[in-house]
């Protein structure tokens, strides 16, 4: 019979195991990682792809991505957009970088927020020249409806213009 110590608690119930190390974890013990917790990412790494972790391996390679992404998240929510339709406003901006495209988006306000994750994950605070569409798609008799997005990141200077 195989050992079921924790390798945490040394209790005899581990049932889980953590998917980095293969260490036996028992409930109370085993970190557990959302399914979505870095939905935002372009592509997530390899280390950031299990749901179940023990506490060393959790506090060394999830725990600090898992900040990184948060303040990245808090960041994004402070990102100032400006659309395609407020040309005077911007109209003085340089627009130096590529624009950044998101799609298949499930609707209009996740479509603006990962634009503007991306924007400040490229360190910027401003995204100008956004334009949100939509596209339904029809399978048989149901109808779904997919966002796309397009802006261009920029550095303001938060003193001259307005956060709407």
């Amino acid at each position: 019979m195989k050992n079921s110590l924790c390798s945490s608690c040394l209790l005899p119930k581990a049932t889980l195991e953590c998917e980095l190390c293969h260490a036996l974890q028992c409930k109370k013990c085993v970190q557990i990682l959302k399914k979505d917790s870095f939905g935002f990412l372009k592509s997530i790494p390899e280390t950031l792809t299990h749901r179940h972790y023990c506490g060393p391996c959790f506090d060394e390679k999830v725990g600090p991505e898992l900040i990184s992404y948060e303040n990245t998240m808090e960041r994004a929510k402070n990102v100032m957009v400006f659309f395609k339709t407020q040309g005077e406003e911007t109209r003085l901006i340089r627009r130096i970088e590529k624009p950044i495209k998101v799609s298949e988006c499930d609707d209009r306000d996740e479509t603006i927020l990962r634009l503007a994750f991306f924007t400040a994950e490229a360190n910027y605070n401003a995204l100008v020249d956004v334009v949100v569409t939509s596209e339904k798609v029809r399978n048989e008799g149901y109808q779904k409806t997919k966002w796309q997005g397009v802006g261009v990141p920029v550095q303001l200077d938060g003193k001259k213009y307005k956060n709407d």
